[in-house]
């Protein structure tokens, strides 16, 4: 434990609770309060370890409120420590207002290094894992589900997403729409006894060739976009915006190769046509 200050960003079991690390163990115990998004749900957590420092509630309907309150027990010399149900803090649950607010104020902030669910999701998927754009859930309206993934159909790095068992084939419904019948893997229940990991194309999911368990967590793993799929009109039209924005041919040239991770040698000939 530091000696200064600290607010503490802890990640906890997504299922197994061998998965969480004895540094996590360790902070939990010595820090002064810990702002939970489920009390009873940690306090199974800690109470199964035998922890028995005082929680708070910190979830995405108080987060506002908790954040002041959390600076004052900080301004006071207090240690606090952040935990979520399940996962790290700040992804796809509530920790980003805090960890904002307590960097402006000079506090120090660390987040400790352990369990996520995208990660493993990633590395078993089958698919490319060297570049990926981790995307969460989809927004709930309409129109910014559109404009997310109209912004992501030329992406080629692979493309992770969360989504409830409830709504599985109603996304992948939307994702295919978008995004064409790529190769995905769904996982569920990571790390606990019904993990389960189904790969196919999107078009077997939604046939039901592929039918899924609607229980637990879903990771859903997408194939990125191919380069076949960014038309040279595309790629015109791009290069033409650089160069409008100021850009030299070089650098458009540049922009557009790192932006979609294309041949150079294909993105400098369509530009000679400019």
């Amino acid at each position: 434990m530091t000696e200064k200050t600290t607010l503490y960003i802890v990640p906890t079991p997504i299922g197994n609770l061998q998965d969480i690390t004895l540094r996590a163990l360790d902070v939990l115990k010595q820090v002064d309060l810990i702002g939970a998004e489920d009390t009873r749900n940690s306090g199974k957590l800690l109470k199964h370890f035998s922890i028995s420092t005082p929680m708070v509630s910190y979830h995405k309907f108080n987060e506002q409120a908790r954040a002041e309150f959390f600076l004052e027990k900080l301004a006071a010399g207090k240690n606090i420590a952040i935990i979520s149900d399940a996962g790290t803090p700040g992804i796809s649950d509530p920790a980003e207002i805090i960890v904002k607010k307590a960097i402006e104020k000079g506090y120090r902030v660390e987040c400790l290094p352990g369990a996520t669910a995208f990660v493993p999701a990633l590395v078993i998927s089958g698919l490319g894992s060297q570049r990926f754009q981790f995307v969460g859930f989809l927004p709930n309206k309409k129109k910014e589900q559109e404009k997310l993934l109209t912004s992501l159909k030329l992406e080629q790095a692979t493309l992770i997403f969360y989504e409830a068992p409830h709504r599985i084939y109603k996304f992948l419904q939307i994702i295919k729409e978008f995004l064409g019948n790529r190769k995905i893997a769904v996982a569920r229940e990571l790390t606990k006894l019904h993990e389960t990991v189904y790969r196919g194309k999107l078009q077997e999911f939604l046939d039901k060739q592929i039918e899924l368990i609607l229980k637990g967590e879903f990771v859903i793993v997408v194939e990125g976009a191919r380069e076949t799929e960014i038309s040279d009109e595309r790629i015109l039209q791009e290069l033409n915006k650089q160069l409008e924005q100021g850009k030299t041919k070089k650098d458009a040239v540049k922009y557009v190769t790192e932006k979609w991770q294309i041949a150079k040698n294909r993105v400098y000939k369509l530009g000679l046509e400019l």
